[in-house]
């Protein structure tokens, strides 16, 4: 059987591709695919307890079994106008009035707090991750972000789902932008709208923490000296390829 295996991030840059199709047995699982993979690029293996799989877009365990056809990904740690739909690559909005996306332009962020809002709100809490002009000493000259983009948008929308289940608030929008973004620019914002200011403030801090913890998307700084990917942490419970 044949699948097709997807590199990210720093992954892409150590294999050389951000895709390839492998040939396995049958009875192979996800760790099957790793080991394959962490045999020809010694630096895949040292990287395996911070490496998380994925399996047709959603988090699996190595020792899950794969099919002909299916899509297995290999993922690095994440790093830490209008609203109208042609803006945005993907897009899910609930029947709750929820709203996730993903996007190669501006986040509109007053058209998005007007689009979230209803008349029983008393709290909008606005949050804007910027692009700054330094990290650690170094400036910075603009960023690139990219992702996994199916499976970005399905584990923003559960990510938004849960918070707004868990909080009295009314709805929870959650953007992030991709490509390539200059100092100042906003890269992701998370706007919830609530009867009450605390359950807003709440929901939009566990927004934007979890969404750096599990969400698909990686970051490279370009500096005036040279480039990196940035490496954040996984969440304590995805699906790593092992454990130290």
């Amino acid at each position: 059987m044949r699948v097709k295996v997807l590199f990210f991030g720093v992954l892409k840059d150590i294999v050389g591709a951000s895709e390839e199709q492998l040939t396995l047995s049958d009875g192979a699982r996800l760790g099957t695919v790793f080991e394959h993979y962490a045999g020809r690029f010694p630096r895949l293996g040292q990287m395996s307890s911070s490496i998380v799989l994925a399996r047709n877009h959603e988090f699996s365990e190595a020792s899950a079994g794969v099919s002909d056809g299916d899509e297995v990904a290999f993922l690095p740690p994440v790093s830490g106008g209008t609203t109208a739909a042609l803006q945005y690559t993907h897009e899910i909005e609930d029947e709750a009035g929820n709203f996730f996306a993903l996007t190669r332009q501006a986040i509109d962020t007053r058209a998005l707090a007007a689009r979230m809002a209803r008349g029983e709100d008393g709290a909008v809490v606005n949050f804007e991750g910027i692009v700054r002009n330094n990290s650690k000493g170094r400036k910075t000259v603009y960023l690139e972000y990219e992702c996994y983009e199916p499976m970005a948008i399905k584990t923003l929308a559960a990510i938004g789902r849960e918070i707004a289940a868990a909080h009295a608030i009314g709805r929870i929008a959650m953007v992030h932008r991709l490509g390539r973004m200059e100092i100042g620019e906003t890269s992701v914002a998370v706007i919830v709208t609530a009867p009450h200011r605390k359950p807003a403030f709440d929901a939009a801090l566990e927004g934007i923490n979890r969404l750096k913890r599990l969400v698909p998307i990686w970051k490279k700084e370009h500096f005036v000296d040279g480039e990196v990917w940035v490496e954040g942490e996984w969440d304590r419970n995805a699906p790593v390829a092992s454990n130290p």
